[in-house]
């Protein structure tokens, strides 16, 4: 099989484009999904397109979905998008060296509509790639924003043409976040704080009657999450002999990991 050569020629959006082709496909569904959902929690096509365009992210989209048909407090609402999407804070640090001499609109509207899937596509093309540029990066997300804006107005107008019990959007949206949960699963460390977490939410869910409670329990189980890692990380040569702890390590594995597997 001969390596595709791309065409010189080509104008740089068409070539942008085809990047993000695979991308864009896979946003359609789950525009399409959250659309449906935002609609059910009271969202019309305006609201949908607009959360869509300033949000711009699936998780916190479902997120505000599942808390308004539970009717959450808005406080709470805005803590829990807070601390879910801060993530991005280490994502944009990361990719900003990429973005070194560029103007401050430049900067803003690149980090306005950056995500997960984004991130990932251009920083392994700017990593990569000498003549993939951050305006070309910037145009990737904007594909990628019209893309996922557009499949939640379709969504929007389906949900609105169809009659869907609330309780259906509590199964989809419970389902959602078990799938997200499990694909975590990668080692024990991760199990114990899905464990604790669910411990602590149920315990401060009840002592506090609010959804405030899920703030509480997430922030003290990441914090003894990463407490625990911390320790472990400076005791490697501790845990490296000890079976148990072994099944705390990062699946994704350590410097430590492969200069201990080129020595063997």
């Amino acid at each position: 099989m001969t390596k595709q050569v791309p065409n010189p020629n080509e104008p740089r959006w068409l070539t942008n484009l085809k990047t993000a082709m695979p991308l864009n496909i896979s946003y359609v569904p789950i525009g399409i999904a959250c659309g449906i959902l935002l609609h059910a929690a009271g969202f019309n096509t305006l609201l949908t397109a607009l959360v869509s365009l300033m949000v711009f992210s699936g998780g916190a989209q479902f997120l505000i979905a599942s808390m308004l048909t539970i009717n959450s407090p808005l406080l709470s609402i805005v803590i829990m998008m807070f601390f879910l999407e801060l993530r991005y804070a280490l994502l944009g640090s990361s990719i900003s060296k990429y973005l070194q001499g560029k103007s401050f609109w430049f900067t803003v509207f690149f980090a306005v509509s950056l995500n997960d899937e984004t991130y990932a596509v251009n920083y392994l093309k700017l990593s990569t790639d000498k003549k993939f540029t951050a305006a070309d990066a910037l145009q990737i997300e904007h594909y990628a924003l019209v893309v996922w804006t557009v499949s939640t107005i379709i969504g929007s107008v389906v949900g609105s043409s169809l009659s869907i019990n609330l309780t259906v959007v509590h199964f989809a949206l419970t389902a959602l976040f078990i799938y997200m949960i499990v694909m975590q699963m990668k080692s024990l460390l991760k199990l114990l704080v899905i464990l604790l977490t669910i411990g602590l939410a149920i315990f401060f869910m009840l002592l506090m009657k609010s959804t405030l409670g899920l703030v509480v329990s997430t922030l003290l189980a990441s914090f003894v999450g990463f407490f625990v890692e911390s320790w472990i990380r400076s005791h490697y040569e501790k845990y490296k002999k000890n079976r148990l702890l072994r099944l705390f390590k990062n699946p994704a594995g350590s410097p430590e990991d492969k200069f201990e597997e080129e020595m063997d």
